[in-house]
């Protein structure tokens, strides 16, 4: 618990002000219902610090802790959200649009005191308070203040405490003294589900029966997962040469209701010489990125609502805001560089098994403008040129593993014990299979790929030439080390002369749908664009131009690669949840296709060898190899696979440079010799 006698003094006249607002008619009658709503969840959560604090919250029956939950996150559950201030839509019917934004945003980032409560940080729930104080006062004085006024509060806001917000994502990332995590999963009893409430996370009765469903498992079984995970992310760092012994931290990021699984993997590392560094999912447009859970998460609480709020940035994102960001960020790294320097990367779990989500677009949420999406580049290539300053990506590595959870339906348990298996599949079966066929790619100048059926796919794929076949290839075989499960081979291919159609009928990425999507691709870059997921051309080009794209007004092809995992595909149509599989595994399942930076990004210096010895010559590309110049336009910060299933696959051909063709795959099965094995799933 953080105690500062100042800080305490600002902290209970904040609370007691904050108090008096709950019941206030001291603002507009327009604004009277905002503030008291707004007022009594900071009670509530300022309630729950107190128990916490005073030791109340352990004397807590499981009923008394989902009551609080279910209270603390109440409005932005589905079931309330439509009628819900945190809905933009909604506060602007009662506001107005410029309004509606500015107390929409005001209210979602307040939301973030309820984990603050639960971690006891006085800091940032003071600072909270004081930002809807202010803000308070502002409407308290004028009744209607200009939205200017307003802006400018919440901008400074953001520039003022950047040097804090930086600082506590570099500690969370390296620092393993920043251990509310690690303790709550270590010490915690994981047979008393009052745990899963700690963390100040919405808990869904997802988590719930994820808790209960691993506590039945043998110790026998968490450890073979848990080994799973540790073996392959060793494993990494002894296939690309690193010297694991050099590193003191892991980070680990795992899904609340995996603690069980978490544990082990923490005894294992330790084991290693490596202490636990555990941060939380982002709680504020601060640390908005892709959209994609990371660090301790949970399973969403309401997909529309991340959706509306992923771009609200846009309020306070310019240049002068950028700079001080690079600049507090540089200065926490810095701090930091000590365990930053040994830091060994991330080991991550993954879950699966949502309802596919498709978004409603919203006028009334913030949008990024033209000139915001180049500062937002900027900024996040010069956020990753920092991390790769202070944590080089050429002495790190990595792993992540995927499992499912009891949404994906009355069939969990089955679908968990075959991931299972398909997570520890044969290596060695896997690594002759895929050598056989790299011996063939090797032979290509190009691979041309064709869809099946309604699939419109039709893609050329430069391959970068070998040399010397005896000594070098251009494709990795990945079997399963830091990309858990085995099963595919892939190569970073040369942009020019990369042409052609990609068309995935569907296709779930970054948590996020898309119907008949479709790419199309020029000397390796993304030249347009399309798919069917809105009434409008402009809605579906805008969606993927900020969710795939990412902001971006183009993309290389950075990764090309063949999935060989056909049990992975079985249990995909045997259970119906092909829509609902990660990337992790659906990209072993098929052709995929990576828009972004290669798989060697930042590491493209290293050189990085297959089992059979020979190098991996294919790490850079046209773009990438620009970082000796300018890193800007080296890297995009982004890489999103894009996997077509082996049923709207008509061919894989490999064409020899002397124009000679030889089948991988011909109508969705494979053709290569030594590859029969992987056709008996499929059949």
């Amino acid at each position: 618990m953080e105690y500062d006698e100042i800080l305490e003094e600002r902290f209970e006249l904040a609370s007691e002000r904050i108090l008096g607002i709950q019941n206030t008619q001291d603002v507009s009658l327009a604004y009277q219902d905002f503030f008291r709503r707004a007022a009594q969840f900071l009670g509530l959560a300022d309630d729950t610090f107190r128990q916490k604090r005073s030791g109340g919250l352990e004397k807590w029956t499981l009923k008394d802790w989902e009551e609080r939950n279910k209270r603390l996150y109440w409005e932005m559950l589905p079931e309330q959200y439509a009628d819900s201030y945190l809905n933009p839509a909604f506060a602007a019917r009662v506001f107005g649009e410029t309004f509606g934004r500015l107390l929409s945003f005001l209210y979602t980032e307040l939301f973030a005191v309820t984990a603050y409560a639960f971690e006891g940080r006085l800091f940032y729930m003071t600072i909270f308070y004081e930002l809807f104080l202010e803000i308070y006062h502002v409407f308290e004085m004028e009744g209607d203040p200009q939205p200017k006024e307003i802006e400018q509060i919440l901008y400074w806001f953001f520039h003022d405490y950047s040097e804090a917000f930086s600082e506590d994502k570099v500690r969370g990332l390296v620092d393993p003294e920043n251990n509310f995590f690690t303790e709550l999963v270590m010490e915690s009893d994981l047979t008393d589900l009052r745990f899963l409430y700690r963390y100040g996370a919405y808990i869904s009765q997802c988590e719930r029966e994820t808790a209960a469903f691993l506590n039945t498992l043998s110790e026998a079984e968490l450890a073979s997962m848990a080994d799973t995970m540790t073996e392959g992310f060793r494993i990494g760092y002894e296939k690309l040469g690193k010297e694991l012994r050099k590193k003191e931290t892991v980070c680990i990021e795992y899904p609340i209701g995996f603690e069980r699984v978490a544990r082990a993997v923490i005894r294992n590392f330790a084991k290693m010489g490596l202490r636990p560094a555990i941060y939380r999912n982002t709680l504020s447009s601060f640390h908005m990125g892709s959209g994609a859970r990371r660090g301790c998460y949970t399973a969403s609480a309401n997909p529309q609502f991340e959706f509306d709020h992923k771009s609200d940035s846009a309020l306070y994102l310019d240049k002068v805001y950028v700079k001080r960001r690079v600049e507090t960020m540089k200065a926490a790294f810095e701090k930091y560089k000590k365990q930053a320097r040994r830091h060994a990367g991330p080991a991550v779990i993954e879950i699966f098994g949502e309802e596919p989500f498709l978004p409603q677009s919203k006028p009334e949420a913030f949008s990024y403008s033209l000139k915001q999406n180049e500062w937002k580049v900027s900024l996040m290539n010069q956020l990753g040129q920092l991390t790769e300053d202070y944590i080089p990506g050429d002495e790190r590595s990595f792993t992540m593993i995927a499992y499912p959870v009891p949404v994906i339906g009355q069939d969990f348990e089955q679908i968990f014990r075959e991931t299972v298996k398909i997570n520890t599949l044969d290596y060695m079966q896997y690594l002759r299979i895929q050598q056989s066929m790299i011996e063939t790619l090797d032979l290509a100048d190009r691979v041309h790929i064709t869809g099946a059926g309604e699939n419109e796919t039709d893609l050329w794929v430069k391959i970068q030439p070998v040399s010397d076949l005896k000594k070098e290839t251009a494709f990795e075989n990945c079997v399963a080390d830091v990309n858990i499960p085995v099963g595919e081979v892939f190569t970073t291919p040369a942009l020019e002369g990369t042409s052609g159609t990609l068309h995935v009928a569907e296709a779930y990425l970054n948590g996020l749908p898309y119907r008949n999507l479709k790419l199309k691709f020029k000397d390796g870059m993304v030249a347009a664009y399309s798919c069917e997921n809105f009434a409008s051309e402009e809605e579906n080009q805008k969606y993927i131009y900020e969710n795939l794209l990412q902001q971006h007004e183009t993309l290389p092809m950075g990764e090309f690669a063949i999935g060989t995992n056909t049990a992975a595909y079985r249990m995909a149509k045997q259970y119906h949840i092909a829509d609902k599989l990660p990337i992790l595994i659906a990209e072993k399942m098929g052709p995929h296709f990576a828009v972004g930076d290669t798989c060697y990004s930042h590491a493209e210096d290293t050189k990085v060898y297959n089992p059979d010895g020979r190098e991996i010559i294919a790490r850079d590309n046209s773009r990438s190899v620009l970082r000796k110049e300018d890193s800007a336009k080296a890297y995009f910060n982004c890489h999103t696979d894009i996997t077509v299933p082996y049923d709207e696959i008509g061919s894989i051909t490999v064409k020899t440079a002397d124009n000679q063709s030889i089948d991988i795959i011909r109508n969705g099965k494979f053709a290569v010799t030594g590859a029969e094995a992987l056709n008996l799933p499929l059949e």
